[in-house]
């Protein structure tokens, strides 16, 4: 586990302590930018090029306020600007989902990729993550080949690439049916 992954977890461990301990949370500034609540777990790991722990003495309060009496915690993104899919006012996810032809009558099934936001907008499947069925499969495949290309991720006004994950399940708002498991005694 590299140190940003811990740095990432200490950080996730901090939001989840009980309501008691939320007052002496520490402030969380993103790329900049005060995250205000939960906000910043929204943030992928995978995203966060550094992340320091400032101390909380007196310069840091100066700077920051009197919520900085927790600390602050500066994350920085590999990005200035995110990836944005502008082809649809849908999700990526629903924008693939809905140019899939899944009958209500087809058994519910769900695939999951880690794709990548390449620097001229193009979408690259890297991972397959999950996958209950293989004609759900190819049929995203196929749609993600099709689609249109994003606005990439921008870092000091230069493209970058970026990492995101694909969740498809159809047809929509059916939940899978639980897993069958065999228990050896």
């Amino acid at each position: 586990m590299n140190i940003r992954t811990i740095l990432f977890l200490l950080v996730a461990a901090a939001v989840a302590l009980p309501l008691s301990a939320q007052e002496r949370r520490p402030v969380y500034i993103v790329n900049g930018e005060r995250y205000e609540g939960d906000a910043f777990r929204e943030i992928p790991p995978a995203e966060i090029e550094r992340m320091e722990q400032l101390p909380a003495d007196e310069q840091t309060i100066e700077r920051y306020g009197s919520d900085a009496s927790n600390g602050v915690i500066l994350i920085t993104l590999k990005y200035d600007s995110k990836a944005v899919f502008t082809a649809d006012s849908l999700s990526f996810d629903r924008y693939v989902a809905r140019r899939i032809k899944w009958d209500a009558t087809d058994p519910v099934a769900r695939v999951v990729y880690r794709f990548k936001v390449q620097c001229d907008g193009s979408v690259v499947l890297t991972d397959l993550l999950e996958s209950t069925d293989g004609r759900l499969r190819r049929k995203v495949v196929k749609a993600v080949e099709e689609a249109p290309r994003w606005s990439p991720a921008t870092k000091d006004g230069r493209p970058v690439e970026t990492e995101h994950v694909l969740r498809v399940q159809l047809p929509e708002g059916r939940a899978m049916p639980p897993e069958r498991a065999v228990i050896l005694l």
